[in-house]
C-alpha cells in the first residue's frame, strides 16, 4: 500500500486548492511565478471541475486540465488531482431528477449549489465512475500527480425512492432473508412498541417525516446504512484509480465534526487521512484546541501515521455569523501545530481568492488585493521556512506517540442526535471535543480509538458518552481495565445497545457497571443555567452543568459527590487496573481536574509540564515543540517546565520553538 511518504519525496508539502479554470488562461503564468515566489510546491485541481469536464453529456473536454499539469509540472509543483464527483454538472440532475438529494420531508435539493446528488442513486453512480475512469486513464501517470485525492468532504444523506431500496437490501444483508431476517428485524427495532410490526419487507421505508417521534433503532440503521453508501462510492472511485496505476497513493479529504460518514469505515480504504480544519479565530487560544482535535483525528485514522492537512484557511472564511480573520502569525501558528501533531502536508484553501460564486469572501493565499499583502507576504515567508529550515524537514515521516486514547463513537453521535433523549442539552460532538480540549489544555498527547479496537497499548482510555454500546464492546472495555489498563467513563456511557435497546438492570451494559462498581437508577439533568455544586477532598469543589444523575456505588469509592450526597464521581478498582465513572457534566474547570487526577494515576503524563495557559507542548519523534496560542508573549520557568532554556526565556505571541533531540536548548522559530 503506497503511503504519504510516497508523494511528499522527502518534504513538507505546501500550497493548496487551485481552480485555474474559474480565471483566463492568461493568468495561470502569473499564478506559477507567485507560486514559485511564495514556496508552494503542490496544488489540489479538480475538486469542482466536473462540469469544465464534462459540458455536455458524454462529451469530455481534459485539454485545458492538459495545460495545467504541465504548467505545474515545468514548474516544479506537484499535483494532487482531486475526482469532482462531488459536485456533479447541472445537466445531470437536469436530465435525471432522480440524482438529487431529498430530504425527509420529501424536498428534492436543487443544483445551483454543491453535493446535490444521492449517493445511492444507479445513474449518479454511472455517470461518477464514468468521468473518474477516464480522468484515472489520462493522468494516472502524469509526472505532475503525486496522489489521487477522492470527492469532496463525503456527503450528503437522501431519503429518496433510490435510498428506499437500497436501505432494504441493506437491512436483508444485516438481518437475513425472508420471514426470519424479517422477525430478526423486528426484534431489533423494537416494533411491539407503537404498533409498527412489520409483516413484509415492502413496508419498510427510510425513517421519513412522521407525525411524531420516529424509531430510534430504524433512525440507528438508516444512518449506518447512507453512511455505509458513501463508503461504496469512496469505494468504487478508489478501485478504478488503483487499477490505473496502483502506485499513488490516495485519500479524500474529511470534516472531523462532521456527521455524514462513519470516519472509522475509511480508514485503511484510503492510503492516509486528509482533513480540513478551521479552527475559529475569534476563540482566542481554545482554537488551538479544536485544531489539535483535527490534528490527532486524522492521525489516528492514518493509523499513527503521517497525515494531510487537506484544507484550511490563510486568514478569514465566509460562512460563520461573523468572520474574523487570523491576526499576523496566526496561520504559521496554525500550519506548523498541525506539523507537530503529525502532518506531512500544511495545505489551504485555496490559491487564488476567488472573484465570483459563493466563497468569494473566503480568503485566499493570494488575496483579492494582489501580492504586495500582509497575507501573501505571510504566506512567502512560511513558504520559505518549510523548505529551508531543516529542523521542519527532519519532522517529516515522523510520529506522535500517545498513551492516552478517547474513545470516538458515530452511532453514539448519531443516536444521540435525536429527540426522545433524556437532555436536548446533551451534545455527543461537544462532550467529547471538551474532553479532548481538556487533555490538550494539560499537554497530554491523546489518541482517538474505536470502541473495538486493541487499547493494550494505552495506559489511559476516555470514554467520553459513548451512549451505544454492545454487550461485546461493554466486555473489551472492562477487560481493558481488569488488564491494568485505565478507564475512564462519562455519563450515558452504555446505555443502549446496538440496536438502541436500553441495556437491562440500571443504565448501563452490565459488563460496563461491574467494571465501575456503579449502578445508575436514575437520570437527573439541569436545565439552561442551572448549575450545582460539587465536593471533592481530592479535586477541590468545581460545578456541574447540563447533567447529573443518581448513581449508587456498588464497591467504588467516591471522589466527588454533589451537595445532596450523590456521586459525582467515582473510581473503582477492577482487576489489575481502575475504572472512573464521571457521572455529571463537569465545568471545564472541574473537568481538567478529574482527568488530570485519572491520568495521573495511570502513570500518563504531559509532554511538558508547567508551562503557562495557552502553551502547547508536542513532540514529534524526538523533536519537542512549543506553540503560545496567545496573542501576547509569555515567559516560560525552565526549571518549572523542565526544558532547557535561559532563565526568564520569552516566548513570543503566537511564537513556535522547536527543541531537536540531539539539541541541548530551545530554538526560536524566526519570527
Amino acid at each position: 500500500m503506497p503511503h504519504l511518504n510516497d508523494a511528499t519525496r522527502g518534504r513538507l508539502l505546501y500550497g493548496g486548492d487551485y481552480n485555474p479554470e474559474q480565471w483566463p488562461e492568461h493568468v495561470w503564468a502569473e499564478d506559477m511565478a507567485l507560486m514559485r515566489q511564495a514556496g508552494v510546491n503542490t496544488a489540489t485541481v479538480g475538486v469542482f471541475s466536473w462540469a469544465r469536464y464534462e459540458p455536455r453529456p458524454g462529451l469530455r473536454d481534459f485539454s485545458w486540465l492538459d495545460r495545467v499539469l504541465d504548467l505545474l509540472q515545468d514548474n516544479g509543483i506537484s499535483a494532487i488531482l482531486a475526482t469532482p464527483t462531488a459536485s456533479p454538472p447541472p445537466w445531470l440532475g437536469h436530465l435525471h431528477r432522480d440524482t438529487l438529494p431529498v430530504m425527509a420531508d420529501g424536498v428534492v435539493l436543487g443544483y445551483g449549489s454543491r453535493n446535490q446528488y444521492c449517493p445511492s442513486s444507479p445513474v449518479y453512480r454511472e455517470r461518477a465512475d464514468a468521468i473518474v475512469e477516464d480522468l484515472a486513464a489520462r493522468y494516472a501517470h502524469h509526472p505532475a500527480v503525486v496522489m489521487w485525492h477522492v470527492g469532496n468532504e463525503p456527503g450528503p444523506w437522501c431519503w429518496c425512492r433510490n435510498c428506499e431500496f437500497g436501505f432494504r437490501r441493506w437491512l436483508r444483508e444485516r438481518y437475513g432473508e425472508g420471514d426470519d431476517g424479517l422477525a430478526a428485524l423486528n426484534h431489533a427495532w423494537g416494533t411491539a412498541f407503537w404498533s409498527q410490526h412489520y409483516g413484509a419487507w415492502p413496508e419498510i421505508k427510510p425513517p421519513r417525516a412522521a407525525p411524531y417521534m420516529l424509531n430510534p433503532a430504524q433512525v440507528l440503521d438508516y444512518s449506518r446504512y447512507q453512511s455505509d453508501a458513501l463508503v461504496a462510492c469512496f469505494d468504487a472511485e478508489a478501485a478504478i484509480l488503483r487499477r490505473h496505476n496502483p502506485e499513488l497513493p490516495i485519500t479524500t479529504n474529511l470534516i472531523p465534526d462532521f456527521f455524514a460518514v462513519d470516519q472509522w469505515d475509511l480508514r485503511g480504504r484510503f492510503d492516509f487521512a486528509s482533513v480540513d480544519s478551521y479552527p475559529d479565530p475569534a476563540l482566542g487560544p481554545e482554537a488551538g484546541a479544536d485544531h489539535a482535535y483535527a490534528a490527532d483525528l486524522a492521525r489516528s485514522l492514518s493509523g499513527g501515521r503521517p497525515w494531510a492537512l487537506m484544507e484550511q484557511s490563510p486568514s478569514e472564511v465566509n460562512w460563520r455569523p461573523v468572520n474574523k480573520h487570523k491576526q499576523p502569525g496566526r496561520m504559521r501558528l496554525f500550519s506548523l501545530q498541525a506539523i507537530a501533531r503529525g502532518a506531512d502536508a500544511s495545505l489551504f484553501f485555496q490559491w487564488r481568492q476567488a472573484s465570483a460564486g459563493a466563497e468569494r469572501f473566503h480568503a485566499g493565499m493570494l488575496p483579492n488585493a494582489g501580492p504586495d499583502t500582509r497575507g501573501f507576504r505571510e504566506i512567502t515567508e512560511h513558504g520559505r521556512e518549510l523548505a529551508e529550515r531543516d529542523d521542519l524537514r527532519n519532522l517529516v515521516g515522523t510520529t506522535v506517540t500517545a498513551r492516552a486514547a478517547i474513545v470516538l463513537d458515530w452511532p453514539s453521535r448519531w443516536a444521540l442526535g435525536w429527540r426522545g433523549k433524556p437532555s436536548e442539552r446533551v451534545d455527543y460532538q461537544r462532550i467529547v471535543k471538551q474532553w479532548h480540549a481538556s487533555l490538550w489544555r494539560q499537554n497530554i498527547a491523546v489518541d482517538f480509538v474505536r470502541v473495538g479496537d486493541g487499547l493494550g497499548g494505552y495506559a489511559l482510555v476516555l470514554a467520553p458518552a459513548l451512549h451505544v454500546l454492545s454487550t461485546a464492546d461493554a466486555e473489551h472495555l472492562a477487560k481493558y481495565a481488569a488488564d491494568g489498563g485505565c478507564l475512564v467513563a462519562g455519563h450515558l456511557t452504555g446505555t443502549v445497545d446496538e440496536t438502541t435497546r436500553l441495556h437491562p438492570g440500571g443504565y448501563q451494559a452490565a459488563a460496563l457497571r461491574e467494571a465501575l462498581g456503579v449502578f445508575v437508577e436514575e437520570f437527573h439533568p439541569l436545565d439552561d443555567g442551572e448549575t450545582e455544586p460539587c465536593q471533592s477532598s481530592e479535586l477541590g469543589a468545581f460545578d456541574v452543568v447540563d447533567w447529573t444523575e443518581l448513581a449508587h456505588p456498588r464497591g467504588a469509592q467516591v471522589v466527588a459527590e454533589l451537595k445532596d450526597g450523590r456521586a459525582a464521581v467515582t473510581r473503582n478498582a477492577h482487576g489489575e487496573g481502575a475504572a472512573w465513572y464521571i457521572a455529571v457534566q463537569p465545568s471545564l474547570d472541574g473537568l481538567d481536574r478529574i482527568l488530570a487526577a485519572a491520568a495521573c494515576a495511570a502513570g500518563v503524563s504531559p509532554v511538558v509540564a508547567g508551562l503557562p495557559p495557552g502553551v502547547e507542548a508536542v513532540r514529534r519523534g524526538t523533536t519537542l515543540v512549543l506553540l503560545n496560542h496567545n496573542a501576547e508573549p509569555v515567559s516560560i520557568d525552565p526549571a518549572a517546565a523542565a526544558v532547557t532554556a535561559p532563565a526568564g526565556f520569552e516566548l513570543p505571541g503566537y511564537g513556535v520553538l522547536l527543541r531537536a533531540g540531539a539539541s541541548d536548548g530551545l530554538r526560536d522559530s524566526p519570527q
